[in-house]
């Protein structure tokens, strides 16, 4: 099968002979009563905008039920749906889109809720665990250097202030700084299994070994890298990984290897993947080449993101995103159609 048969196919969710995949079977989100699972591929989604870049929420809502097809377990409203470009009115009403689809479709809906100040993360957080969120993701203020004492009291005050988990995200490979394991450490004695981790300091994996040990095994972490560092970290006990929503078929396929124990498979199919998501080393370089794929894939109508942006892709860099993208595809076909890891 070509490649262009084949990128068809994806946004049906179906391998090379026309074989739906099966899907995950996770807990639906708390509006419907039950617990939420966070365990699996949750993929952060991409806000759209039209040409006058205002909110398309059509748009929008037709790019996260293409992601709930891929197989997902859960959607995740993160840094790079570009919340830091939308008012805090225009982040309750993607949050409120987010969570009906999620519903509609029996996922998790994890909403990031991270604000410059505590009074406002708090006012995001409730108003998504009133949409029926199934968990907040936060990460610290950004503009001042705070100290981590000032950074454990505003994640406290967002727990205190509501009753679902929130994974505490270390942004820190582009913004911020990194959070000590005694502070994520700290949290999960004071909280329990209610804080969950999204760890993205560098070194990865010594870091994250770290938290697990202090923590005697208990922290639930899931991987931040776009899926770069993900055999590596499943190795290392993540329960689940935040990957971008352009390649959602590529890193559901690559976890079902990895719970299967294939990791032959995984090391197959990971190699054209993290080549790909290597081009991606800034905030807004995940946002602009994760809009070109989706668009490429007839997911989407349009590429636009708000102004300012730190990148644009030059037609050398487009070139090589797209022939990685073909030998991910072509990757992809094969091994489903030799069935590996479950596919």
């Amino acid at each position: 099968m070509d490649v262009d048969h084949m990128e068809r196919n994806i946004v049906g969710v179906t391998t090379a002979d026309s074989t739906p995949i099966p899907k995950h079977s996770p807990v639906g989100a708390p509006a419907g009563g039950r617990k939420p699972r966070l365990h699996g591929v949750y993929p952060v989604f991409n806000t759209l905008f039209d040409e006058n870049e205002a909110l398309d929420l059509d748009g929008l809502e037709r790019e996260l039920n293409w992601l709930a097809e891929q197989g997902v377990d859960g959607i995740v409203m993160g840094m790079v749906s570009e919340i830091l470009r939308l008012s805090p009115s225009e982040r309750t009403d993607v949050a409120r889109v987010v969570c009906s689809v999620a519903r509609v479709h029996d996922l998790d809906s994890v909403i990031s809720v991270g604000a410059e100040s505590t009074f406002l993360a708090v006012r995001l957080a409730r108003s998504a665990e009133e949409l029926g969120a199934s968990a907040l993701m936060a990460i610290p203020p950004i503009a001042v250097d705070l100290a981590e004492p000032e950074i454990t009291a505003y994640f406290t005050e967002i727990l205190d202030a509501t009753s679902i988990p929130l994974v505490v995200q270390d942004a820190s490979g582009y913004v911020g700084k990194p959070f000590s394991i005694e502070l994520q450490a700290g949290l999960l004695e004071r909280y329990g299994d209610r804080v969950l981790f999204k760890p993205e300091a560098a070194p990865i994996g010594p870091r994250l070994t770290a938290l697990r040990d202090a923590s005697s095994g208990r922290a639930r972490v899931f991987e931040g890298t776009g899926g770069i560092s993900l055999i590596d970290s499943y190795r290392r006990g993540i329960v689940g990984t935040m990957p971008g929503t352009d390649l959602s078929w590529a890193l559901v396929a690559l976890w079902r290897m990895l719970e299967s124990g294939d990791f032959a498979g995984a090391y197959e199919i990971a190699g054209p993947l993290v080549s790909l998501i290597n081009i991606q080393s800034s905030l807004d370089s995940f946002v602009v080449v994760q809009k070109h794929l989706l668009h490429r894939q007839g997911v989407i109508d349009r590429t636009v993101s708000r102004r300012p942006l730190s990148m644009k892709l030059d037609a050398e860099t487009l070139a090589e995103v797209d022939r990685l993208f073909d030998q991910l595809a072509e990757r992809y076909s094969r091994l489903t159609r030799r069935g590996k890891g479950g596919l």
